[in-house]
């Protein structure tokens, strides 16, 4: 309650305030407005986003606990504080390493620009029929593939693994970098927006015990990366010709053309009423396998 009346104090006083504040304090508050904007554009493209929205729900239950005086909770909380700082740095250390490197490289104004807006553009439903139809051609041979498409969440440290392409997305560019012995055929690509940026990429394995034993090392992959971020991967086997989609640690297995293409839609958020599935009642879930953690 007191500190209710101090906030109800501190708005009767807010004209004072103004009337003392100069130039330096506008400047202050501006820089200090810059930061928390630039903080939270980086965190938007990390984990670090993720993590946030939990703090968020942390922060307000401690403020429930406050209000009615939780007294044994608020101690807890205040004596985990420090060790929950230091892990936050510990798991948040490759991204923090990036965001300093990043800050050193670029120019402050580019940087504090959203890249998701930069990923976003040019990515179509061409560029969908494009990696289905390569994923349907190279499963007919029986060619290995693993194509992760970005979304929000960067992928400029996996990108860092691989051999950059920078190519745009085309059924025969796809086939091509994935044909058997050649020196681009092993490891994952990369796409933002409509451009393959990185081949022969390694992405983190999945620990996943629910996968089935029959996946071997490009599913688990594909989930794995699907796991540590909000990414879309399409996996061929090279042991059966069937096409896989990985999406927030669910693989969808043995999907068809027309499948894989409402599955590519619906997961990257483009898909309309006519993209919809038509069919009603009992759909293909003999063919459709999920497995989730």
């Amino acid at each position: 309650m007191r500190r209710f009346d101090e906030m109800i104090e501190y708005v009767r006083n807010f004209t004072i305030y103004g009337t003392i504040m100069d130039l330096g304090d506008v400047l202050e508050i501006l820089i200090i407005a810059l930061l928390v904007y630039y903080v939270l554009v980086w965190m938007k493209a990390t984990r670090a986003w993720t993590l946030l929205k939990g703090i968020i729900v942390i922060c307000v239950f401690l403020l429930i606990a406050s209000l009615f005086k939780m007294n044994t909770i608020l101690w807890m909380a205040q004596n985990v504080l420090g060790i929950a700082v230091t892990a936050l740095v510990v798991i948040l250390q490759p991204e923090l390493r990036r965001a300093l490197e990043e800050l050193g490289r670029k120019n402050i104004l580019s940087s504090i620009i959203p890249d998701s807006v930069k990923r976003e553009e040019g990515f179509s439903e061409e560029t969908i029929r494009e990696i289905v139809k390569a994923c349907m051609e190279m499963g007919k041979v029986r060619t290995g593939a693993l194509i992760v498409i970005e979304k929000n969440v960067s992928l400029e440290n996996y990108e860092r693994t691989g051999i950059d392409i920078d190519g745009l997305v085309t059924n025969q560019l796809l086939i091509n970098i994935f044909e058997k012995n050649t020196p681009l055929h092993d490891g994952a690509v990369i796409i933002r927006g409509n451009r393959i940026v990185s081949a022969t990429c390694y992405l983190p394995l999945s620990d996943n015990l629910a996968l089935s034993k029959e996946l071997g090392t490009r599913h688990r992959a594909g989930v794995g990366i699907s796991e540590a971020t909000d990414s879309v991967t399409v996996i061929v086997s090279e042991e059966t010709g069937k096409v896989s989609v990985a999406y927030e640690g669910e693989l969808n297995r043995n999907l068809d053309a027309e499948t894989l293409r409402t599955v590519l839609m619906q997961n990257m958020k483009m898909d309309t009423e006519e993209n919809k599935p038509k069919r009603k009642g009992r759909n293909k879930a003999k063919d459709v396998e999920k497995i989730t953690e």
